[in-house]
């Protein structure tokens, strides 16, 4: 045991009473052979453990874990996490008082591990009354570059990336729906590490950073969501990407049936991607193979297996927990690049005639204002001064979103139609003035709603999904 370690211990042991003293650190560290180090704000214990031989575990293995009463040290929670399985580093994030801050990152030595520690830790109760959270951790190596001109290829950026960040791994660069020889105004750009991807965006972050003339908009991507191999060896659900504007779902059928007929059940495009839903898994995985590249229309399309997403757990993350049973049927799979603020896309058509008209695109009528209702007691106070998840609605968070990124506020307007049994049916529309683009620049949700509440918060959900921001959110708060 080296002095450092003693030294680590000793700076955050001042305000430990009881057994969460130095002795009970120093007597883990004995146990378990494992030594401690204090270094930036946290505590390492372990990484690697003794006896370790190779590079560290790969990404997946280190699970976030939150909620941890702040007098809790090592001495009690390296035992509860081992029951998981072999820790490879255990951090501990510490204050200078010597109080942890609440939140800890434990990584294991596999990713079934990790994965066994969220389903037998998330929610365990590790003193009286006190609930720690385990989830997956964040280790993001993808940055998302926002105002690339649309002429540049994916070398240019790449070269041009790498001039003036350290790390960088490769650019993803997808082609705009409706003109494919240019890109979408946007790149994702994947370093070497968690450490050069923050690095990268510390450098270009402060909005002053220019590529080509143009001040570039810098912020992390949405992590890939992890995706057990067990539910993807389930999936019969191919996503298909890149295919053309005016490319029909019964032409993809078409497409996809030619290697075996019969082999589809039913196709869902959404603007410039589709999902091909097969009656067979086996199926569905010979289709990737010999789709993947092919030309429908004269576009190369990218063919993947679609990663599934719970829904309900998705709605609480983006909306914390106000799930719309109106929307339930909006997500089946979701894939990150799409849902992104540049991916404008025009709602799809509603069977029934909107304003009496037969046109999808019927004339817009006047926003709605609300006023407050008479008599109530008022607290006058900034909506701009909360943080996001002191929202209960789809509404404020997607208002609170666009004033964060200084963007004008959303703008709705209300269709109604009537059904065949006489009820009024009501859609909002909702246009982002700040990244309007001609037709394609509004949000539009394919379900009815009969009060014009359900209809607004449905909006907004829609609207906050294909924007992608608070995932982004979500992320930053779940990380502390």
């Amino acid at each position: 045991m080296n002095e450092e370690n003693i030294d680590g211990i000793n700076g955050c042991s001042k305000v430990r009473t009881g057994t969460q003293n130095e002795a009970a650190l120093l007597a883990l560290m004995e146990k378990t052979g494992y030594n401690m180090v204090q270094e930036n704000g946290q505590r390492k214990f372990g990484g690697p453990p003794p006896g370790w031989e190779g590079p560290p575990p790969p990404r997946g293995c280190e699970v976030f874990v939150g909620k941890i009463p702040r007098d809790m040290y090592e001495d009690e929670l390296v035992p509860v996490f081992e029951r998981a399985g072999k820790i490879y580093e255990f951090r501990l994030m510490m204050e200078f008082s010597g109080e942890n801050r609440g939140y800890a990152f434990v990584m294991y030595t596999t990713k079934e591990e990790a994965q066994l520690a969220i389903r037998i830790l998330n929610n365990y109760e590790i003193r009286p009354g006190k609930f720690i959270g385990v989830c997956v951790s964040l280790d993001n190596c993808r940055l998302f570059i926002g105002a690339i001109p649309k002429e540049k290829k994916k070398e240019e950026i790449l070269d041009e990336m790498k001039k003036v960040t350290e790390g960088v791994v490769d650019v993803i660069v997808y082609p705009s729906a409706t003109d494919k020889t240019k890109n979408r105004g946007f790149a994702f750009v994947e370093y070497e590490s968690h450490r050069a991807a923050a690095m990268a965006r510390r450098k270009l972050i402060p909005g002053t950073f220019q590529l080509w003339g143009h001040t570039i908009q810098v912020d992390w991507a949405d992590p890939e969501k992890e995706v057990d191999e067990e539910t993807m060896q389930r999936v019969k659900v191919l996503y298909v990407r890149n295919l053309m504007i005016s490319t029909t779902e019964e032409t993809i059928k078409a497409e996809f049936n030619k290697f075996k007929p019969g082999a589809v059940e039913r196709v869902k495009k959404l603007r410039d991607y589709a999902f091909v839903h097969f009656f067979n898994r086996e199926d569905a995985v010979a289709a990737m193979s010999v789709m993947n590249g092919k030309c429908i229309d004269g576009a190369s399309i990218e063919v993947t297996l679609a990663k599934p997403v719970n829904k309900e757990s998705t709605w609480r993350q983006h909306l914390n927990g106000q799930i719309s049973p109106n929307s339930e049927n909006l997500i089946v799979f979701a894939n990150k690049e799409e849902s992104h603020p540049k991916t404008l896309g025009k709602p799809p058509t509603l069977p029934a005639r909107l304003n009496g008209q037969h046109s999808p695109s019927p004339p817009e009528i006047e926003r709605c204002t609300y006023p407050f209702f008479p008599g109530t007691k008022l607290t006058p106070i900034s909506m701009y001064s909360l943080k996001s998840n002191h929202f209960n609605s789809a509404v404020m968070h997607l208002d609170y979103y666009c004033n964060k990124n200084n963007w004008a506020p959303p703008e709705y307007y209300l269709y109604s139609t009537t059904s065949q049994d006489g009820k009024v049916l009501l859609v909002y529309k909702i246009v982002i003035p700040a990244i309007a683009n001609g037709s394609q620049s509004y949000f539009m949700p394919d379900k009815l709603c009969t009060t014009l509440e359900d209809a607004k918060e449905l909006a907004a959900q829609f609207t906050l999904l294909h924007l992608g921001g608070a995932r982004r959110e979500c992320a930053c708060l779940h990380q502390g």
